[in-house]
């Protein structure tokens, strides 16, 4: 259930919204987390990864952390793997603390509806997109590809109705067109109506929040691409988010330097703004993505509030997995010889 416009124009917070009370059955879970906090890495240890003079240097600087990668210059997949199966670890200690695993198949549904667009992107435009499926979901991805099969049941109870649904959603949207850009939409849109209905059937404030401005992000950048690619696409934004989607549609008419000022009585004006300039600048969306990660990450920071509850354990595990994904593309980049700017710019 996406919120109406006029709710959407109504912010009551300055910065970030509320994460609701304490809740006593997460005691010992909250502790636990907050315990593994501590282990971290540090915004120093990760600014050490950028700024080492090559890739063995960098993974070196992980010797004393859960990551230890030794020689990652001579197998780099072995780097994948080993990155993959830490947040697969986190994934699994997160379903293990959860208490109210509703959350937990939540959760589970961001990977269903990652290895959707893998399998219906192949699909209708019959071209082989890898087979770069996560088993973390709530459906094993052999089953979505049966969905495609030629005899396949589709109604088959093993599939979940929003499988089912999102599914339809994408296929009729990319064959009024052909546009294979209007599959991920149509799956995206999807899926920001299914957390936020869950969210409120959930009765859950924080998730509430958490998924408003997962949309209003999604929508900044989805507004500074349009804009970068010159696209006459306008009917491609999310609802359900904290900003009215007129706001959005309306920056595609400004310049790069008329947005912030736009933006300037919402939370997101230093992400704009910051972003916007960059890429005017730069032609590059680096800033853009770090801005995001950034007041994603002060949000979930503000669990810190809560003594016991699941707000701490899901904090945990987007900020673990947001460690990870650092991490790997400190790695990455150091691999392929990337300006140490670029890096900077992409994770301070």
């Amino acid at each position: 259930m996406s919120a109406t416009n006029s709710e959407e124009a109504i912010l009551d917070f300055y910065t970030y919204p509320p994460i609701g009370g304490d809740n006593w059955r997460y005691a010992f879970q909250t502790a636990q987390v907050r315990a593994l906090e501590l282990q971290m890495l540090t915004r120093s240890a990760l600014l050490d990864m950028a700024n080492a003079a090559d890739l063995d240097q960098a993974a070196g600087l992980l010797s004393s952390s859960e990551y230890t990668i030794s020689q990652p210059g001579r197998n780099f997949t072995e780097v994948e793997k080993a990155l993959q199966l830490r947040r697969t670890a986190v994934r699994q200690l997160f379903a293990d603390l959860m208490m109210d695993k509703s959350i937990v198949k939540l959760f589970r549904t961001r990977d269903d509806f990652a290895n959707l667009r893998l399998a219906v992107r192949r699909t209708l435009t019959e071209k082989p997109l890898g087979a770069d499926y996560s088993d973390d979901g709530n459906v094993p991805p052999q089953q979505i590809e049966e969905l495609f099969a030629e005899h396949s049941e589709f109604e088959e109870p093993a599939f979940p109705a929003y499988i089912q649904q999102a599914v339809e959603n994408a296929v009729l949207a990319y064959y009024r067109d052909k546009d294979i850009c209007q599959i991920d939409y149509a799956i995206d849109q999807f899926q920001a109506k299914y957390c936020l209905k869950e969210a409120h059937r959930l009765e859950s404030v924080f998730l509430l929040g958490l998924f408003r401005i997962q949309v209003d992000l999604t929508n900044i950048r989805t507004m500074l691409r349009l804009k970068f690619t010159e696209s006459e696409e306008r009917n491609v934004f999310l609802p359900g988010g904290f900003l009215e989607l007129e706001r959005f549609q309306h920056g595609l008419e400004l310049g790069y330097e008329g947005l912030g000022q736009l933006f300037f009585v919402t939370p997101y004006y230093r992400v704009v703004e910051t972003g916007a300039n960059y890429l005017a600048s730069n032609k590059s969306f680096l800033k853009l993505e770090q801005q995001c990660d950034e007041f994603l990450t002060g949000f979930l920071k503000t669990t810190i509030q809560i003594t016991a509850g699941p707000q701490p354990i899901i904090a945990y595990l987007l900020m673990k997995e947001s460690e990870i994904r650092t991490v790997r593309l400190i790695l990455t980049a150091k691999k392929n010889h990337l300006d140490t700017r670029l890096i900077l710019d992409r994770i301070s």
